[in-house]
């Protein structure tokens, strides 16, 4: 749907003063409703939701993979989902390196999420005895970030 059509839609929900407006052209569908707390919001159509299915299912496969290395100790699963920075910054010492000791609480890794960087913390204590995530790499929610034992 054309950009000026979306905004002239707008505007016709805000000057002639109803809750909400749906339309559809073919495949593409546009909900427009006037709120409170939320600005105006625009459904993209269904066929761009279809490729980054199959993108969550290849980037699960690794973790997944991962898994049996859990039976050997603790796994620090990622939060959400972003970019795995192993220091605070670049040229900067790493947070915790292998064999290093950790306490609940103490900050192993930050995870760059919407321009936000979000230290992960150790959720219990122990030895990092593998980190499973090169630095700079992308990482899913869940996946294993490394094993504490």
């Amino acid at each position: 749907m054309d950009l000026r059509k979306l905004k002239t839609l707008i505007d016709l929900v805000q000057q002639s003063g109803i809750a909400e407006l749906e339309i559809t052209e073919g495949e593409e569908r546009v909900r427009i409703s006037r709120g409170t707390t939320a600005a105006p919001v625009a459904a993209a159509p269904p066929v761009t939701l279809v490729p980054f299915a199959p993108a969550d299912t290849s980037t699960a496969a690794p973790a997944a993979a991962g898994e049996p290395a859990a039976t050997e100790g603790h796994v620090l699963k990622s939060p959400m989902v972003g970019t795995f920075y192993r220091a605070a910054a670049p040229g900067s010492n790493p947070f915790v390196e292998l064999g290093q000791a950790v306490k609940t609480g103490d900050i192993v890794c930050i995870i760059e999420a919407m321009k936000l960087l979000n230290e992960i913390e150790a959720d219990r204590d122990g030895i990092v005895k593998t980190i499973l995530i090169d630095n700079g790499q992308p990482v899913e929610y869940g996946q294993p970030l490394m094993i504490i034992m």
